[in-house]
């Protein structure tokens, strides 16, 4: 520990990420995309003239800001764009949620929640999983500082109906809403569509997951013009480039394809059902997901161990080692043959 930390560094727990390993393995391990981004991503960053890299990007990413505004129906001034969605959270933690009363989330979602809260002095309030492991809604409370919550959540994979969410916003409206959709695509339902309703709700997303730009960093926001605009005064007030403009480019060719894009999903959606099925006759208790993950756990056999012997035979997954979370295993769907080399030694392990 450094004598030059500020006070508050010391204290904190930082966010782990997963591992990326140096030598070749089967990665399961960090929920990305098996598969590469859509052709024209390639054509586009082929095409950019190199000479334009000694500008800055523009502040805005003007040209990725127009794409998702046509992909979603909204208006430009109702999106926020930032360095992957990791950053846009930061921003959004910074500027809703500095609050009085104590940001209410569920007791197990994204692991970055917590850190942002001991990071920005935020006190949280944490909310148990239901007995099925689902965020439960009608235990949020408006009463808060603020809300956040995954949906679908991780790691638990669980997603709640758009119907579901717009009712939680009937009865909450006094503090900021944000549902992180980091996953959504694999099976949830977007709630983009309430933001015209709902002036408090803020719905993010990123392109490393469906869309395989995990690589190039982008993240983005949509609400409300007030939202937006609370944002914006933050991202100027830290880093007023956040998305560099090789990323505009890509990201704009991401979202003109598609049928790559539906097709990518499909086939990550295929193969987790499949590898679900074959999990559950190996005895593996898998709970249902609407995400590119499967978080599992074995009566028989202790995760950890299980953790271990898989990276022993070159397949690296997720393992929380947290009171919550020490039985079960976090699994990326990879490809079908990534997915038959993990069932084949899980069959070799459990057996």
């Amino acid at each position: 520990m450094s004598k030059f930390w500020s006070p508050e560094i010391r204290e904190l727990t930082p966010y782990v990420p997963g591992e990326q390993p140096r030598e070749r393995l089967i990665k399961l391990n960090t929920n990305e995309n098996p598969y590469p981004p859509a052709p024209g991503v390639e054509q586009a960053l082929r095409d950019y003239p190199s000479n334009h890299l000694r500008l800055y990007p523009d502040p805005d990413a003007t040209a990725l800001r127009e794409a998702l505004t046509e992909e979603f129906g909204i208006e430009p001034n109702q999106v926020f764009l930032g360095n992957g969605s990791d950053e846009v959270l930061a921003l959004a933690f910074q500027a809703f949620f500095r609050q009085a009363k104590p940001l209410t989330m569920p007791s197990i979602s994204y692991s970055f929640y917590p850190v942002y809260c001991r990071l920005y002095d935020i006190e949280p309030r944490t909310v148990a999983l239901d007995d099925n492991w689902q965020v439960p809604l009608q235990a949020l409370t408006g009463d808060s500082g603020g809300i956040v919550f995954a949906n679908p959540n991780a790691p638990t994979g669980h997603g709640h109906s758009r119907a579901a969410i717009a009712e939680l916003l009937e009865r909450i409206t006094e503090c900021v809403v944000l549902v992180d959709e980091a996953y959504v695509d694999f099976g949830g339902e977007s709630s983009v569509p309430l933001v015209q309703d709902y002036p408090n709700l803020l719905v993010t997303g990123t392109f490393s997951k469906s869309r395989s730009l995990a690589g190039l960093r982008i993240g983005y926001a949509i609400g409300s013009r007030e939202l937006i605009e609370g944002l914006e005064r933050v991202k100027n007030s830290f880093n007023s480039y956040p998305i560099d403009s090789l990323a505009i480019v890509a990201g704009v060719a991401a979202l003109k394809d598609h049928e790559h894009f539906d097709a990518c999903r499909e086939r990550v959606i295929r193969t987790r059902e499949y590898t679900r099925q074959h999990m559950e006759k190996l005895g593996f208790r898998v709970l249902p997901s609407q995400t590119n993950f499967l978080l599992v756990h074995h009566d028989n056999h202790d995760a950890g161990q299980v953790f271990a012997a898989l990276r022993e035979r070159g397949i690296l997954v997720r393992h929380f080692n947290t009171e919550a979370l020490r039985d079960f295993l976090r699994i990326t769907i990879g490809t079908d043959d990534e997915m038959d080399s993990l069932l084949e030694a899980l069959e070799a392990i459990c057996h």
